[in-house]
């Protein structure tokens, strides 16, 4: 199979925050737009998500454990003991198999 160059332009500022990512992510920018190419025509589409984790901010994090101690609220768990959730836990992971 022959090799084709490829070239476009794109702003400097983009390249390099792309280039920095992938490099976080442990490949370079020239490796992320063969696999994105090549996925695109096995998939016949956009197929996939790479992104960093993020650390979320403490009105994020607090927003969440309210929701969650919401939902826990609302379903009659949120008094559970220790032993209780690790029971529950259990019978889960029982029916699983």
């Amino acid at each position: 199979m022959a090799n084709a160059l490829v070239q476009f332009r794109i702003d400097d500022s983009i390249r390099q925050q792309a280039s920095d990512l992938c490099a976080q992510l442990g490949f370079d920018l020239s490796t992320y737009l063969r696999m994105s190419l090549n996925k695109l025509v096995q998939e016949r589409g956009v197929p996939f998500n790479l992104k960093l984790n993020t650390v979320p901010t403490a009105e994020e994090a607090i927003a969440a454990m309210k929701k969650i101690s919401d939902i826990a609220q609302a379903n009659g768990t949120s008094e559970l003991t220790l032993d209780e959730i690790n029971a529950e836990i259990a019978a889960v992971r029982k029916r699983r198999k």
